[in-house]
């Protein structure tokens, strides 16, 4: 197994045309032809889970996030990031990044979200194209009171924390975005949900919450999109099974809170 099957084979789960216009999903570090034998799954390639990789003797990490964002004039041990980009060609260890597209395919995030939330998936939240698009709309068999329908979110999102805005709904209408998804509350609440639930949200977007009667719940970045790795982890694991694969043990929510 060489990391061009992989890549070839994640391609066919959530292909990289799918991707936003800003977003950088795709094969970013590394040699196609590489043989494979161990693989580490991660939201984001940080300094720890690349130290993580070399230690278990990965050839290819597969993330979420891209390990290359903006454009690279040039490549120095003295910038973080690029920084990264070094370590990993230094080790030998290739990067395959499944971002919005993964976001945007059926089972990715947003689908996992769902399914970890109780919820059945009923569309989507914003269209990127006439067929697909990023976040979903989805229902609870039974509505619940917002109290214990954020105990269940922190719980199967294994949040440290929740900011909400409770509009004195009951839930069962939802909508979600993994990641920042703030500036599509409009979305939600154009398709009657009474219910939101994403990440990174502004002041003025819980304020519009407040003016359209909506719960608002911000569940961490990390937290609403770090499931996909058992996603991706099913998928490889199936595909690959001769490879060991593995999550990311070294990696967390970043925000801490303090009360």
């Amino acid at each position: 197994m060489k990391v061009k099957d992989i890549y070839r084979y994640l391609c066919t789960k959530a292909p990289v045309e799918l991707q936003m216009d800003f977003d950088n999903s795709g094969f970013l570090v590394g040699d196609p032809e590489q043989v494979v034998s161990n693989i580490l799954i991660a939201l984001d390639i940080t300094s720890e889970v690349i130290e993580e990789a070399i230690d278990h003797n990965v050839q290819l990490i597969v993330s979420h996030h891209p390990v290359i964002w903006e454009p690279m004039k040039q490549v120095l041990t003295t910038d973080p990031q690029q920084n990264r980009v070094i370590k990993l060609i230094k080790n030998n260890i290739s990067a395959i990044c499944m971002h919005t597209n993964l976001d945007i395919v059926e089972g990715g995030v947003n689908d996992r979200l769902m399914d970890l939330l109780g919820a059945k998936t009923t569309g989507i939240l914003e269209y990127t194209d006439p067929e697909n698009g990023c976040g979903r709309l989805g229902e609870l068999d039974v509505p619940m009171d917002l109290q214990p329908f954020m105990e269940r979110c922190k719980s199967v999102l294994q949040a440290r924390g929740l900011r909400f805005h409770d509009a004195g709904n009951k839930v069962h209408k939802i909508a979600v975005m993994g990641g920042s998804g703030g500036n599509e509350l409009h979305f939600a609440w154009e398709n009657g949900c009474d219910t939101y639930i994403t990440s990174d949200i502004k002041y003025d977007v819980f304020l519009r919450a407040k003016e359209v009667g909506i719960n608002l719940i911000d569940a961490d970045h990390f937290s609403t999109e770090n499931p996909v790795t058992e996603v991706l982890y099913q998928w490889i694991n199936d595909f690959a099974a001769d490879v060991h694969v593995f999550v990311s043990e070294k990696q967390g929510p970043a925000a801490q809170f303090y009360s």
